[in-house]
């Protein structure tokens, strides 16, 4: 399907291009990576304590999606596909690092409606840092529920940890947060 005659990649929807992509487009499939590396490395960056791993998972992350894009069934679907793609392969790498998991809490919001620019972009930085300083699992369980509004469940469901132990990584990581962004 020669797709770059038929559509400009530039103006196409995310439809079309994973459309266009799932039929070996080399070419739709990198617009469509154009379109979502930001949100992929920053969800990665999330997860881990290192920006140049995340770079490196989420360069992974597509590189699998890739290779396993005919099995996605509806264009709609892929936001989530991909992130469980993406989720995955992080716990790949922690398990290659033999990482051991911790519990997770929600996250606070990183700045209030009237902060200035200035002010919401030090409390991202000292939401990130606060991040940093939790376990990989609770980071990960932090990030995955208040991040990406995941609930608990989704989370089990792409982690394949326990549900006792999703909540409590959830509810220790959001505390440890608060705590640490109320002494910042």
């Amino acid at each position: 399907m020669a797709t770059r005659g038929l559509i400009n990649l530039a103006q196409a929807g995310e439809a079309a291009l994973i459309v266009a992509a799932q039929a070996r487009d080399q070419a739709a499939f990198g617009e469509l990576v154009k379109r979502r590396q930001g949100w992929a490395r920053a969800l990665l960056r999330r997860m881990c304590s290192n920006a140049a791993e995340a770079d490196d998972l989420a360069q992974e992350a597509f590189i699998k999606a890739w290779e396993r894009l005919r099995d996605l069934e509806t264009p709609a679907a892929f936001p989530g596909w991909f992130r469980r793609i993406a989720v995955t392969t992080f716990l790949m790498a922690k398990r290659r690092q033999k990482a051991v998991f911790e519990e997770i809490d929600d996250a606070s919001p990183i700045a209030s409606e009237g902060s200035t620019p200035e002010a919401a972009a030090g409390a991202k930085i000292d939401l990130e840092r606060a991040l940093a300083r939790l376990s990989d699992a609770e980071r990960l369980c932090v990030t995955l529920n208040h991040g990406e509004g995941l609930s608990h469940a989704e989370i089990v469901d792409m982690t394949g940890l326990p549900l006792g132990t999703v909540k409590s990584h959830v509810l220790r990581g959001t505390e440890k947060l608060r705590r640490m962004l109320e002494a910042a």
